[in-house]
């Protein structure tokens, strides 16, 4: 049996290269985005709680920090004639799906979820850092502050008990390989 011919199309782009730095803009703008939905989403089951006021400063304080990293990377998108991920209806629904079931799983269950995607987000942006060396100077910055936040994020949300979520292992390896998928599709698509 012939082995398939790879195009281009079939190939990741080079690493530092215009269509990496194209691809990687996409999956972040997509990214920040499905993190403020997430947010959203426990908020909107969390503001609802009672006793829940704590958990909900600290999840505001958190969703404002994403709100900055989204402005940024619609301006990013916006500058550099970037295409935005066509799946961006998907993680509309997803996100807040991922962050109001979590809540209502419980202020820990909120918090795990946090603390996984955060996880996945601190390898992705520290991945991207490396691949960025000299080549983008202005996107490496704007990537390592947010990776500073994230990374912030998930040591708060593990402070908060994230650890102490019924199903804690289970619950994060899941959101884990979702979120590690959802990159995939976004960088492509």
């Amino acid at each position: 049996m012939p082995r398939k011919a790879f195009t281009r199309k079939d190939r990741p782009p080079a690493p530092g290269s215009a269509a990496d730095i194209e691809s990687m803009i996409r999956v972040d703008h997509a990214g920040e985005y499905g993190a403020v939905r997430i947010y959203e989403g426990q908020l909107a089951v969390l503001r609802r709680r009672k006793g829940a006021e704590a958990s909900v400063e600290t999840i505001t304080h958190m969703a404002e920090q994403e709100q900055r990293h989204l402005k940024a990377f619609d301006k990013l998108v916006n500058e550099r004639k970037v295409r935005p991920t066509a799946l961006e209806p998907v993680w509309r629904i997803a996100g807040f799906a991922l962050g109001a079931a979590t809540a209502a799983l419980g202020e820990k269950a909120a918090f795990a979820c946090t603390a996984a995607v955060e996880e996945v987000i601190d390898e992705h942006y520290a991945a991207q850092i490396a691949a960025l060396e000299d080549k983008d100077p202005a996107l490496k910055s704007a990537v390592e502050d947010f990776r500073a936040d994230e990374a912030a994020h998930r040591d708060t949300a593990i402070a908060q008990g994230a650890e102490q979520a019924p199903g804690y292992k289970l619950l994060s390896e899941t959101i884990k390989a979702g979120c590690r998928i959802a990159i995939k599709l976004s960088e492509r698509i």
